[in-house]
């Protein structure tokens, strides 16, 4: 019988424990022997080997009680997993985890998912499956995140990522904003969910050449104030095609009285429409208190992947949650 609360240690999921324990017991500053030199997303990665490539990206919130909230996006390739039969059509499974740990404090926050998507038939090789989790944690700069996706119907097939994570501290009253979340636009009420609104969150990686969504949240704004909000997406280098990319290839302005909520956030969900070269991009979010002057800024990059005709993303819905431990 299994330990209640215990998830089953498999595929890299032990790997994973053992070098997030070696990496407290060694303080600050440390990382595991035998990495290998990856990226996904906007962070620079080193992953153990493996058989399972995924892209992912973490997103930070305001928390309560001083905590941050970190949402991790994960997207795998259809053809990287294996398609069960089911009673009417194929199943993908998968499961992931994220772990949060402190070499400071030598704490942990984690949680995992098993995730599932059941269709008609075996999807194309190239489609996206994607989902998200999230953990709440204490701000910290000495934070290290794992990631990790496992093949739910092969055992022994995954893939681990690390890196450094500082996760950023959101308390205070001077005008903040969070971190800016991409994403698709949410079908039939799909996707992750904060507070009323929901976004199918991406990792910045794997965007389409069309509309997307743009969500962050403002933070210590004092209601009723009269605000305005920018948002420029200009390309990073050249784009795939060769040409020289326009300085700036999208601008919007908006402007309004601030309805923030009483623990002092204003959440806004932007959606952006523009036909985009495959490349990188850079996005940036300004908002500044017309009252007082105060402005705060954000910036996240992202690719535009450009899918093939007939490709589509498809969300996998969780099974179950388990809570940071």
């Amino acid at each position: 019988m299994r330990a209640p609360n215990v998830p089953t240690l498999r595929g890299p999921t032990l790997p994973l424990l053992l070098a997030t324990l070696a990496m407290l017991r060694a303080g600050p500053g440390a990382s595991p022997v035998g990495a290998q030199s990856g990226a996904q997303g906007d962070h620079a990665t080193a992953g153990y080997p493996g058989n399972l490539p995924f892209f992912y990206d973490l997103y930070t919130f305001r928390g309560r009680a001083g905590a941050t909230d970190v949402v991790a996006a994960f997207a795998v390739s259809a053809g990287e997993l294996k398609a069960e039969k089911a009673r009417r059509g194929v199943r993908y499974r998968f499961d992931v985890t994220l772990v949060l740990a402190d070499t400071a404090r030598r704490s942990v926050s984690r949680t995992d998912d098993s995730v599932f998507v059941a269709l008609s038939r075996r999807l194309g090789d190239d489609h996206l499956l994607y989902t998200h989790i999230q953990v709440r944690a204490a701000p910290s700069p000495h934070t290290v995140q794992r990631v990790v996706m496992t093949e739910a119907t092969i055992p022994g097939v995954g893939q681990l990522y690390h890196a450094p994570f500082p996760i950023p501290d959101y308390r205070g009253d001077r005008l903040m904003l969070s971190d800016i979340a991409l994403g698709q636009p949410a079908a039939a009420g799909a996707g992750w969910k904060r507070g009323d609104i929901t976004l199918a969150l991406l990792p910045t990686s794997q965007f389409p050449a069309s509309s997307f969504d743009v969500f962050y949240e403002v933070y210590n704004l004092p209601v009723g104030h009269r605000y305005s909000t920018e948002i420029t997406v200009e390309p990073v280098g050249r784009s795939r095609t060769g040409r020289a990319p326009r300085e700036e290839l999208v601008g919007l302005r908006f402007s309004g009285e601030a309805a923030t909520r009483p623990d002092g956030t204003l959440a806004e969900l932007r959606r952006v429409n523009a036909a985009l070269d495959r490349g990188a991009y850079r996005l940036t979010v300004t908002v500044t208190d017309e009252e007082t002057g105060a402005t705060a800024r954000r910036s996240r990059d992202f690719r535009v992947r450009g899918w093939t005709a007939g490709s589509t993303l498809v969300p996998a819905y969780p099974w179950r949650s388990r809570g940071a431990r």
